[in-house]
């Protein structure tokens, strides 16, 4: 299968190692000509990584599954499927939607890496638009599997199942997302934790490490492997309905605190940033970035070793 890939940052570049891992032939462009080439030097080292980790045994023959276009209409040329992933930006979507349905393959798959930019919003015009659908992943997908995948109420029924098949056959977890809705689920499901930890804080209830130490010693144990109703199914005797009917009050009566939609303040996001920054000074950023993803191939082999 030809596989393209339009925008070659941190995301595009992620995509590349998925498709190419699950041994489809990946072409990348970017509007930028210098960043393929830097895209390539990144892969290489991520690569490199993945094999480290045995998460990978043929690094040489995935790398040169991978080459560069200096062209749109190159990358488009006998692609089967395309996986943008250009910036968060509703106008760089459009146009860069239109142009590839004028140019690729009328039978091409055109999938949006968006966060949280419904399908509709940039495909209503286009001839082309039923091929047009999300796979959102989570960075970086090629150790995180999870796929949301959402049409448009155009999107045709085969493009949303062709788009399954192709994730799952290179590894990827597909979730069907059955209606457009800003931010998806996973994203959705996040923004939820994120105003809640951010309200416990400001509030002085618990500190940004103790809240982090909450989630990764607490929460985040059991989530690494199973998701919230199949950790309430487990945690009542009788199952997820005992559960609901024991807690339903406790959960009922906390959620009447948590009603409001108020953006983060700059006061706490200031505290929050102090509060990290006296962990973490910035110069440590991406040395900490490099070590959550060896620390999540870990978790991957792990878990692949327990299938």
């Amino acid at each position: 299968m030809n596989i393209a890939i339009v925008g070659s940052g941190l995301v595009g570049q992620a995509w590349a190692i998925v498709f190419a891992r699950g041994g489809h032939r990946v072409k990348m462009w970017d509007g930028d000509p210098s960043a393929v080439a830097g895209a390539a030097t990144l892969i290489e080292k991520q690569v490199a990584d993945l094999q480290a980790a045995g998460l990978i045994d043929d690094p040489v023959g995935l790398i040169a599954r991978i080459s560069g276009c200096a062209t749109l209409e190159e990358v488009l040329l006998g692609a089967d499927y395309v996986q943008e992933s250009l910036p968060e930006r509703l106008e760089m979507k459009k146009e860069i939607f239109a142009k590839m349905d004028a140019l690729a393959p009328s039978a091409t798959i055109l999938a949006s890496s968006t966060s949280s930019i419904p399908a509709s919003a940039f495909t209503e015009a286009l001839p082309g638009r039923a091929r047009c659908l999300i796979a959102h992943p989570v960075n970086p997908p090629y150790l995180v599997p999870v796929v949301e995948i959402c049409g448009a109420p155009w999107t045709d029924a085969q493009v949303v199942q062709r788009t399954w098949d192709v994730m799952e056959g290179v590894g990827q977890k597909p979730v069907k997302i059955h209606r457009e809705l800003k931010g998806f689920v996973l994203n959705r499901l996040q923004g939820a934790l994120l105003r809640e930890a951010f309200r416990l804080v400001e509030q002085g209830y618990v500190d940004a490490e103790g809240l982090d130490v909450t989630v990764r010693e607490g929460l985040g144990l059991r989530w690494s492997f199973m998701g919230p109703f199949e950790t309430i199914d487990l945690n009542a005797p009788d199952g997820l309905a005992d559960y609901a009917r024991r807690f339903n009050d406790m959960y009922q009566s906390i959620s009447t605190e948590q009603t409001s939609t108020e953006p983060w303040s700059e006061a706490v996001i200031e505290k929050l940033e102090s509060q990290r920054r006296t962990v973490l000074p910035k110069d440590q950023l991406l040395a900490r970035r490099l070590w959550r993803d060896r620390r999540l191939m870990a978790l991957a082999a792990h878990k692949k070793s327990a299938e």
